[in-house]
């Protein structure tokens, strides 16, 4: 198993995969969503990882770096997190959030934040497991 910055090549595969989410997608329209991803790839506030086994994509983790009023230095977020359920408990998680770690530290990030849907009580118990510390609830109002 591999981990690495993701290529605009991969872009079918991680669509696929945050599929498994269970979210909205981006559009109906696929070639909108490849815009979105190949916008993340390219914006110096985000990253892209993958996790690779045996040459297929078995998960994925995004991660933007983003400023708080009250910080000087910026928040590591990590709003996407999945691995394909026949790849689970093989270590491609953990792996994902040491490169998100990893990154946040290099660019001199106070800490890293993630978000989880209720339901996911089995990725609960790896992020606890992580050292991640349950903070608080998260709100979504529908714009559109």
């Amino acid at each position: 198993m591999t981990v690495r910055r993701a290529e605009p090549r991969d872009a079918d595969g991680v669509l696929a995969l945050l599929a498994g989410l269970g979210r909205p997608a981006v559009a109906d329209d696929p070639l909108s969503q490849r815009e979105v991803f190949a916008h993340h790839l390219t914006d110096p506030a985000s990253a892209i990882y993958v996790a690779e086994e045996n040459g297929q994509l078995a998960g994925v983790a995004s991660l933007w770096f983003r400023p708080r009023l009250n910080w000087t230095t910026r928040e590591a977020w990590v709003p996407d997190l999945y691995v394909d359920p026949a790849h689970r408990r093989r270590g491609h998680a953990r792996a994902l959030l040491d490169a998100c770690v990893a990154a946040a530290r290099d660019r001199g990030c106070h800490r890293l934040v993630l978000e989880s849907g209720h339901d996911r009580t089995e990725a609960h118990g790896l992020y606890e497991g992580y050292g991640f510390v349950h903070g608080g609830r998260a709100y979504g109002l529908p714009l559109g």
